[in-house]
């Protein structure tokens, strides 16, 4: 199925001269995200995970799909205050200030091999942290699939590790 054709772009959102990428149409759509979440998974197969890392908060839709697909678990990586327990955080730079992502400091067994996931690979600061964040669990980092790359915004050049990034489309 060509569930690349059920993304639309919405321009100047959220603010002027930024084209948003909107997948929605395609999570709508039942035999068009199971194609997606399968394309997104197929390189994975063999790798050997135990856990799939979903990056708040559109990467929780996917990676959890992603997770079930290949059956294995899946860990949330959240915005501050929303994980009870104890938990380990990574602060990263934003083009317009700072932000933070959290996980429970026991979500992962050491050693565990980790996929992170997420929506959309743009100025790849977010996915830089989740990574930095899953290594800082004591977990192995398997690599990072997105299901949509921004190529102009050149975020491939901030995923400074070994494992693969994965991009099923590329705009």
């Amino acid at each position: 199925m060509d569930f690349a054709a059920l993304i639309r772009e919405i321009p100047d959102f959220p603010k002027p001269g930024i084209r948003f990428k909107d997948f929605s149409p395609l999570l709508a759509n039942g035999a068009a995200f199971a194609s997606a979440v399968a394309a997104m998974a197929a390189p994975w197969r063999e790798a050997g995970l135990q856990a799939a890392a979903g990056i708040e908060a559109r990467g929780f839709i996917l990676g959890a799909a992603v997770a079930r697909e290949l059956g294995i678990g899946f860990v949330p990586l959240r915005k501050p205050g929303k994980l009870p327990g104890a938990v380990h955080e990574v602060s990263y730079a934003l083009e317009y200030g700072q932000d933070r992502l959290q996980a429970q400091s026991d979500a992962l067994p050491g050693g565990a091999r980790v996929l992170i996931v997420d929506d959309v690979l743009a100025t790849g600061g977010t996915l830089a942290a989740a990574a930095e964040l899953v290594e800082g669990l004591g977990a192995t980092l398997a690599g990072a699939a997105v299901l949509l790359e921004l190529t102009a915004l050149e975020g491939r050049a901030r995923w400074r590790r070994e494992s693969p990034l994965l991009a099923t489309l590329r705009y």
